[in-house]
């Protein structure tokens, strides 16, 4: 299994890397690793991706960072927010091109994923940042 994007979640205050989180891409899968003494980790099939929403605040800006809502049709992981990441942008991007090429790959399309209605897609930004 490649790794083809893998970054730490980075504290607002001056972009520093102060958590035990990593987000990590593989052609396939959306891995999310979590805890010190404990660990965790997630994984979302990239196939299972609904939507993607790029949102970066004033902070956000002035350090270069952004944080990407994940949408998925995923049990464990329907909502994923991969927070204060560099190059915000192009993260999505590439998110976005895996996806449609695991989709592809799995012969999966659109009108396959039905959404089960719990998502609450007008809820404030602010909420998810």
């Amino acid at each position: 299994m490649e790794i083809l994007w893998s970054e730490k979640k980075k504290w607002t205050f001056f972009a520093l890397p102060l958590t035990f989180t990593t987000y990590s891409l593989t052609e396939d899968k959306l891995l999310i690793d979590r805890g010190f003494l404990n660990k965790y980790q997630d994984e979302i099939m990239l196939y299972r991706v609904l939507d993607l929403t790029l949102s970066r605040n004033l902070i956000q800006r002035m350090f270069k960072l952004g944080s990407i809502k994940v949408v998925s049709s995923d049990k464990s992981c329907p909502d994923l927010i991969i927070k204060n990441i560099y190059d915000s942008q192009n993260v999505k991007e590439q998110l976005s091109e895996l996806v449609d090429k695991a989709r592809d790959k799995k012969r999966v399309f659109s009108r396959e994923i039905i959404d089960d209605g719990h998502h609450d897609f007008d809820s404030d930004v602010q909420d998810w940042l």
